[in-house]
C-alpha cells in the first residue's frame, strides 16, 4: 500500500476525467454517481491500508530514490517522479523538487478524514443533486476537489503542497459558482477565488524565504533545519505562512469569502467546511510546527488572530436567519479555535479538534441540506419550525451534531474543545494573564456557539410550523442515500472523541491514543498538559492542585454551556417574546450583529470601491490619454503618408515623367534626322557649320 501512495489522489482524478469527458453525453446519472463515489471509496480503502501499514514499518524496506522509510519519525516518503529543476540559487543550493508524497501520523489523520468524510458527502450528493442540471459536471468538480486536497495533504514539499493548495482554490471557485447563471453564485465564486489569492501571496513569499534561508523546500529537510533559523527569520516566515492560512481557513481579515460560499450546493458547503479546503490552513501551520516553535512571536500572532476570529465569528452567528449562514460563521469560529490551539503550541489539540469538527460540521451541513431538501429550497429559519416529527432522522442526527459542537460530554466536541481551553489556560507566563485571557475568550466563544446552535435547533425543529401550506404539504424525510451518511456521521460525532480522552478523565490510565499517535510529528512540542503543569509548578503549585484546577475549569466550561442552552431555550422555546423585547431595547446592537458588524460594507468602502474607482480611472487614462496619444500618432502618420503619397505621385513622379517625355521628344526629333540620305546629312552638316560660325562671330564681335 505504501508504495502505491500516488494512487490515492490519482483515483479521484481519474473519476474527474471520466465524468468530465464522457459524463454529459455517454454516461447515465447512475454510472456517474458510481464512478465518483467509487473513486473516493477506493481512495479511502487505499488510505486505510497505507495507514495500517504505517504502524508496522519494520516490515517495509527502503528503496533508494523511490521509497524512503524513517522508522523513528514514523514517516514514509514516496518519490513518484522527477519534477522541478531550476538550477542553483545565489547561495549555490540546487533547486530540485521531486513529485513526492509523504505519509506520517499527521497526514494519516488528514488522509482518513478527507477520504472518509468526503466519501459520505459524495454518497449524500447522489440523492441531494439527483434532479439538478449539470449532474455530471458537479461530480467531476467534486472528484477534482478531492484529488487536489489529497495532493495537498500528501505533498512531501511546499511546492507539491502548493499545487494542491491552488487546486482546491480553483475547485472551490468552480463548485461555489456551480449554479453560475445566478449572479449571487457567480459573485461568491469570484469572491472566494480573489480573497484566497491575497493569502496565497503570503504562502509564495514564505516559500521563497525558506529556500533562501535553508536551500530546500522538502518538509523533512526544512523541519530538521528549522532550529538553525534565526528567531526573527522564523517568525517572519511563520507570519507569512499564516497569511496564507488566513486566506484558506477564513480567519480575520480574510474570512469574508466563507459565509458567501453558501451560494454553492449544500454538499459542497459540507465538503469545504468540514474536511477539506478550510482545514488546509490549520494543517499547514501544524505541518510547519518546527518553524513556529523557533519563532514564538509568530505563534502569538496565530493564537491572537485565532482567538479574535473565534469570538468575532460566533457573535455574528447570533442574528443570522439563514440556516447555512449560521453554520458558516460557526465554521469560521471553530477554525479560530483550532488556530488558538496551534498558537499556544498545542498542535495535537488543534488537529484533534480539526478531526472532530470534520465529523459534526459535515453532519450539521448535511442535516441542514436535508431540511432545505424537505422545505423545497427554503433556508430562512423564520419560515421553519415543528420539523422534529416530520424529519425524525434528520432531527436526531442534527441534535447529536449540535450537542457535539456545544461540547456536551461524552461527545467528540467535548474532548477536543476542553483540550484547547485547558492548553490555552496553561499557555501563559506564570506571572502573566495571556493564558487566562485566551481561556476566557475561548470560553465565551463556546457559550456563544452553544447559544446560536440551540437557537437554530429550536427555531427549526420545535414549535409550530411557520412555512406556507404548500411547503408543509410536501414535507418529507430525506431518502436513505441521504440519511445513512447522516447516521454514520452522527455516530462518529458521538464517539470520535474517545480516542483522545485526557489523562485527567482516564482514572489513572493513559487513554489519549490520539496524542500518542501524533507524538512522532510533534515531538518537539511539550506533551499534554505540560505547559500548564510547568507554569503551575513554577508558581509553586503541586501536581494534584493542577489536576484539581483542570477539573474546575472543565466544570466551569460545562456550567457556561448549560447556561447557554437554558438561555436559548428560554429565548426561542419558552419565552419567544424575549428576543423581540431585547431587539427593541437594543436596536443598534441587533442591527450591528445582523449586518455582521458591517465588515463587508467596510471592505467595500475601503478596498473594493476605491479599487474599482482606481481601475475606472486607469481605464479612462488608458482610453483617453494613452489611446489618444496612440491614435494621434496614428492620425499624424496617416496624414504624413498621404502628403508623402501626393508629393511622390505629383512631384517626384512628375519630374521623372517630364524627363522621360523630354527625352522621348528629343529622341523623336533626332530620329527624324536619321534619313539615310547623304544629301540630307551634308545639308545639315553645312547648316551646322554655318550655325557654329555664326555663334562664334556673334560672341566675338
Amino acid at each position: 500500500m505504501l508504495s502505491a501512495l500516488y494512487l490515492i489522489p490519482l483515483l479521484p482524478l481519474a473519476g474527474f476525467v471520466l465524468n468530465g469527458l464522457f459524463g454529459k453525453r455517454y454516461l447515465s446519472k447512475q454510472l456517474i454517481g458510481i464512478i465518483a463515489c467509487g473513486a473516493v471509496l477506493a481512495a479511502f480503502l487505499l488510505s486505510l491500508g497505507a495507514v495500517l501499514q504505517l504502524g508496522h514499518l519494520d516490515s517495509v524496506t527502503s528503496v533508494p530514490g523511490h521509497l524512503e522509510v524513517d522508522r523513528e519519525a514514523k514517516r514514509v516518503t514516496l518519490t513518484a517522479a522527477e519534477w522541478l529543476h531550476a538550477g542553483r540559487g545565489s547561495q549555490g543550493a540546487e533547486f530540485s523538487i521531486p513529485w513526492g508524497f509523504t505519509l506520517d501520523p499527521l497526514s494519516a489523520v488528514m488522509l482518513l478524514v478527507v477520504t472518509g468524510v468526503g466519501f459520505l458527502i459524495h454518497v449524500y450528493s447522489v440523492g441531494y443533486m439527483a434532479h439538478e442540471e449539470g449532474y455530471w459536471r458537479y461530480f467531476a468538480y467534486l472528484n477534482l476537489f478531492m484529488a487536489m486536497m489529497l495532493t495537498l495533504v500528501l505533498g512531501s514539499s511546499f511546492p507539491v503542497m502548493f499545487v494542491g493548495w491552488e487546486g482546491v482554490g480553483l475547485c472551490s471557485y468552480l463548485l461555489i459558482g456551480f449554479d453560475y447563471p445566478k449572479d449571487s453564485a457567480a459573485d461568491a465564486g469570484k469572491k472566494a477565488f480573489l480573497v484566497n489569492r491575497v493569502g496565497d501571496m503570503g504562502f509564495v513569499l514564505a516559500m521563497a524565504w525558506i529556500f533562501a534561508s535553508l536551500g530546500t523546500l522538502e518538509f523533512s529537510s526544512v523541519m530538521a533545519q528549522a532550529s538553525h533559523l534565526a528567531p526573527a527569520v522564523a517568525a517572519g516566515i511563520g507570519v507569512l505562512l499564516f497569511v496564507g492560512a488566513c486566506g484558506k481557513s477564513a480567519q480575520i481579515p480574510l474570512y469574508v469569502w466563507l459565509p458567501d460560499a453558501m451560494a454553492g450546493p449544500t454538499p459542497v458547503s459540507a465538503l469545504i467546511h468540514a474536511a477539506t479546503m478550510v482545514t488546509a490552513g490549520v494543517y499547514m501551520v501544524c505541518r510547519c510546527s518546527a518553524i513556529y516553535l523557533q519563532g514564538p512571536q509568530a505563534l502569538m500572532v496565530v493564537a491572537t488572530v485565532g482567538a479574535l476570529t473565534a469570538i468575532f465569528a460566533a457573535s455574528m452567528a447570533l442574528r443570522q436567519n439563514d440556516i447555512k449562514k449560521v453554520l458558516a460563521y460557526s465554521t469560521v469560529s471553530q477554525l479560530g479555535y483550532m488556530f488558538l490551539a496551534a498558537g499556544v503550541g498545542a498542535f495535537t489539540a488543534a488537529v484533534f479538534h480539526l478531526m472532530t469538527h470534520a465529523f459534526f460540521k459535515a453532519l450539521l451541513f448535511l442535516g441542514s441540506g436535508s431540511v432545505i431538501h424537505a422545505m423545497s429550497g427554503e433556508q430562512d429559519l423564520r419560515k421553519m419550525g415543528g420539523l422534529k416529527k416530520t424529519l425524525p432522522i434528520t432531527f436526531a442526527t442534527f441534535l447529536v451534531g449540535t450537542l457535539a459542537i456545544a461540547g456536551i460530554p461524552p461527545l467528540s466536541g467535548f474532548f477536543s474543545k476542553d483540550e484547547i481551553l485547558w492548553k490555552a489556560f496553561g499557555s501563559g507566563n506564570p506571572h502573566g494573564l495571556g493564558g487566562v485571557i485566551f481561556w476566557l475568550v475561548g470560553l465565551l466563544a463556546a457559550a456563544l456557539t452553544t447559544f446560536y446552535m440551540f437557537r437554530l435547533v429550536f427555531l427549526c425543529f420545535y414549535g409550530e410550523g411557520r412555512m406556507d401550506h404548500e411547503t408543509a404539504h410536501h414535507l418529507h424525510e430525506s431518502p436513505k442515500v441521504m440519511t445513512v451518511p447522516l447516521i454514520i456521521l452522527a455516530v462518529l460525532s458521538a464517539v470520535g472523541g474517545l480516542i483522545g480522552i485526557p489523562k485527567s478523565l482516564s482514572f489513572g490510565a493513559d487513554l489519549n491514543f490520539f496524542e500518542h499517535f501524533l507524538a512522532p510529528v510533534f515531538e518537539t512540542v511539550p506533551p499534554s498538559g505540560a505547559a500548564a503543569v510547568h507554569a503551575a509548578e513554577a508558581a509553586g503549585v503541586s501536581h494534584g492542585e493542577v489536576e484539581s484546577l483542570e477539573y474546575l475549569l472543565m466544570l466551569l466550561a460545562l456550567g457556561v454551556v448549560a447556561a447557554a442552552i437554558f438561555t436559548a431555550y428560554r429565548f426561542y422555546r419558552a419565552r419567544p417574546e424575549i428576543p423581540r423585547r431585547l431587539a427593541s431595547a437594543m436596536p443598534r446592537l441587533g442591527e450591528l450583529l445582523a449586518n455582521k458588524y458591517y465588515v463587508d460594507e467596510l471592505y467595500a468602502a475601503a478596498i473594493v470601491r476605491p479599487t474599482l474607482a482606481a481601475c475606472r480611472g486607469l481605464h479612462a487614462f488608458d482610453a483617453r490619454v494613452v489611446d489618444g496619444l496612440v491614435n494621434g500618432v496614428r492620425h499624424a502618420t496617416m496624414g504624413f503618408s498621404i502628403l508623402s503619397r501626393i508629393f511622390d505621385q505629383y512631384v517626384v513622379d512628375g519630374l521623372v515623367n517630364a524627363t522621360a517625355y523630354i527625352a522621348r521628344g528629343l529622341a523623336l526629333a533626332f530620329r527624324r534626322m536619321q534619313t539615310g540620305q547623304v544629301q540630307s546629312y551634308l545639308t545639315l552638316f553645312v547648316f551646322g557649320i554655318f550655325l557654329f560660325v555664326s555663334i562664334y562671330l556673334f560672341w566675338n564681335r
